[in-house]
């Protein structure tokens, strides 16, 4: 193993602390019997444990060891598997280090782990190559990469357990690898469907999956169709290419502001939509994000949710900048969304109202600071429901779930009552009833 990974070319780039690369220089210490057994054992274990919490992470089942393979297939952003994304396999010398590589791949989801169990009396490797999963409710991994990542081993694996040479069976695993590239694409933003990132001092930016988002679609978010078509319409437009605006969503908090973000998400993944979310606070980073992305081959709305800024603070002029102004433009496939409170999103204080203001440029600062909703190209407002709207949305999402048997007019009486000391008219707050007598649904059943 040691000396075959010794020869990839493209997917050469692994960290030297990978499952891969460990085992690779246990096996390589074992055939040259340079380490005691037992420290060898010890150090598979420690590896073995590794695979598993990767394994439990992303949902691997059956083979841990192809699976894994798999992943780092599916993860490895490099010229070729980059250049795929975007154009698929288009030829090339570099197509033949490409398959020289898969014919090392096709060895390893074929390895003989035997003889090093036998000699060092274990039996993990058998183990991990026929593990049975335990699926739970509660995993936090993003089902949509362990589908795809089962889904791609079993595909190789096929191919290698075949009657095939060696060298066809290279060339049937680049036809599937960079058929996959092509449709779903490379590294993390192939396979997760929204980010935040971190950034510390003197460190490079980095992406962090968000694998437990909410499942909600917009026909989930009762009423509000008249946002909900401006909003969708805009997204649609920006995943097929044509040309689209930055969002602002404002207006009354519990409204459905944010949960109408995360439906986008959802409903326009599989056509390529991805999302990263960014904090006021990271505001300077958005240049080098918006670098980072914006040759990959997806469309990207980074959201920024309840945005507001005090009078005292500028972070809203890098803001401006990126979505227009800078002397770079804004790439075809980045996208702001951004739902506040606020409608001018800046705060405004007695002084900006006063006539009395002695400062003769008052009225050029007040429109610097106005001029940052203008920059959003569609504004979409979100106002809490009148007691009549209010009730049709309890009805609606009490309708959803056939365990709550209470008449209409119980069930408005009840409404009512849980607004009044639960923050008024909204559609969260009519959620929160729901979901309060869903959780005491033994007190209503005579109701």
């Amino acid at each position: 193993m040691y000396n075959e990974i010794a020869k990839l070319v493209m997917y050469r780039d692994f960290n030297p602390d990978s499952v891969i690369n460990r085992l690779s220089e246990i096996i390589h210490d074992f055939d040259l019997k340079a380490d005691e057994k037992e420290n060898l054992v010890t150090r598979i274990y420690v590896e073995i444990r590794k695979l598993l919490e990767i394994s439990t992470d992303f949902g691997f089942n059956r083979n841990l060891w192809q699976d894994y393979l798999s992943f780092l297939l599916i993860t490895n952003e490099n010229p070729f598997s980059l250049t795929c994304e975007k154009v698929g396999s288009n030829g090339g010398s570099v197509v033949n280090f490409a398959i020289n590589d898969f014919k090392i791949f096709a060895k390893l989801f074929t390895y003989d782990f035997s003889t090093l169990e036998r000699e060092l009396s274990i039996d993990c490797f058998s183990t991990i190559t026929s593990y049975q999963s335990i699926d739970k409710k509660e995993q936090m991994y993003n089902r949509n990469v362990s589908l795809k990542v089962r889904s791609l081993s079993d595909s190789i694996n096929s191919v290698v357990t075949g009657e095939d040479s060696l060298d066809e069976k290279a060339k049937k695993i680049f036809d599937i690898v960079t058929l996959f590239y092509k449709k779903y694409g490379v590294g993390m933003f192939g396979l997760n469907r929204a980010f935040r990132i971190r950034h510390d001092q003197g460190e490079e930016i980095e992406y962090l999956p968000i694998n437990n988002t909410d499942s909600v679609m917009l026909d989930d978010l009762v009423g509000y169709e008249i946002q909900k078509k401006k909003l969708r319409d805009n997204t649609e437009a920006f995943v097929k290419g044509k040309r689209a605006n930055n969002c602002l969503l404002f207006g009354d908090s519990g409204t459905g502001k944010s949960t109408s973000i995360k439906a986008i998400i959802n409903e326009y993944y599989d056509d390529g939509l991805r999302m990263i979310e960014i904090y006021k606070h990271q505001m300077r980073d958005l240049n080098s994000v918006i670098a980072h992305i914006k040759n990959r081959n997806y469309k990207f709305i980074i959201y920024m949710d309840d945005l507001s800024f005090e009078d005292s603070e500028i972070e809203y002029k890098y803001l401006k900048a990126v979505i227009e102004g800078g002397l770079e433009s804004r790439p075809d496939n980045v996208l702001i969304y951004a739902t506040s409170n606020r409608r001018h999103l800046i705060q405004e204080t007695w002084k900006d109202n006063n006539d009395m203001e002695l400062d003769k440029h008052h009225s050029d600062t007040m429109q610097e600071k106005l001029s940052l909703v203008n920059r959003f190209g569609i504004t979409i407002g979100f106002i809490k429901p009148n007691q009549k709207d209010f009730f049709n949305i309890v009805t609606e999402l009490a309708a959803r779930h056939p365990e709550i048997k209470m008449d209409e007019e119980k069930l408005k009486q009840e409404a009512t009552k849980w607004e009044i000391s639960h923050g008024g008219f909204s559609g969260r707050t009519a959620q929160q009833f729901i979901d309060y007598i869903l959780g005491n649904i033994e007190q209503y059943k005579e109701c």
